[in-house]
């Protein structure tokens, strides 16, 4: 396991374990000299997902990986409407 400064993931390109791109890693929040949450500044078509905010903070927990970009799982993103709709077949 290669450890990483966090200065080295800032900046990163974040995506989700289905290959949607979600945004860039602005900030590492720390707790307790653990890594808690990122805020990654979102981009792609994800921000309408998330009512027009231009970031969030997803827990540490989410992170699948961190290499030459940062994977998240896809379950940390919050469900749009639409596919609510969808899935129980009333779209």
């Amino acid at each position: 396991m290669k450890v990483r400064k966090i200065t080295e993931v800032l900046g990163l390109r974040v995506y989700t374990d289905t290959g949607e791109f979600f945004g860039e890693v602005e900030e590492a929040n720390i707790f307790e000299n653990r890594i808690d949450g990122w805020r990654i500044r979102v981009g792609g078509g994800v921000s309408s997902l998330i009512g027009g905010a231009r970031g969030v903070i997803i827990p540490h927990q989410f992170v699948k990986s961190i290499g030459d970009v940062l994977i998240i799982s896809s379950s940390a993103l919050p469900s749009s409407p639409e596919s609510d709709f969808a899935a129980e077949g009333l779209a």
